[in-house]
């Protein structure tokens, strides 16, 4: 199997910063594609950012210029700079990565549990 742990999530206050971490684990042969997607109440998921394993990054248009995300392949881990976080950036942030768990098989997304971010006025 595999999991993914995300992991930095809490309160902060607008204009604040953040950093999320994601690590992969489990029977991982290859990782594609890693990124965030979030979560308010009331709204559909919505994506934030990918990154390629080579580094090319994918912004949703709200959120380029304060968020980066970037990724460790050694280490399986996709990280998520936030900064001058806004009341709407609260949600619950979700990570996935698209794994590949056997020469055999083709890849398939693998999602964590999600981790929440509040953002005080």
């Amino acid at each position: 199997q595999v999991q993914l742990v995300e992991s930095g999530g809490g309160l902060v206050q607008a204009g604040g910063s953040l950093r999320l971490s994601c690590t992969a684990s489990g029977n991982i042969v290859s990782i594609n594609s890693m990124g965030w997607y979030r979560q308010a109440p009331g709204k559909q998921r919505e994506l934030v950012a990918t990154v390629t394993p080579d580094g090319i990054a994918n912004y949703a248009d709200s959120r380029k210029g304060r968020f980066t995300i970037s990724r460790d392949n050694a280490k399986n881990t996709v990280y998520l700079q936030m900064n001058s976080l806004k009341p709407e950036d609260a949600a619950v942030y979700y990570c996935y990565g698209r794994v590949q768990r056997s020469r055999t098989l083709w890849y398939n997304d693998y999602w964590g549990q999600g981790t929440q971010v509040t953002v005080s006025s």
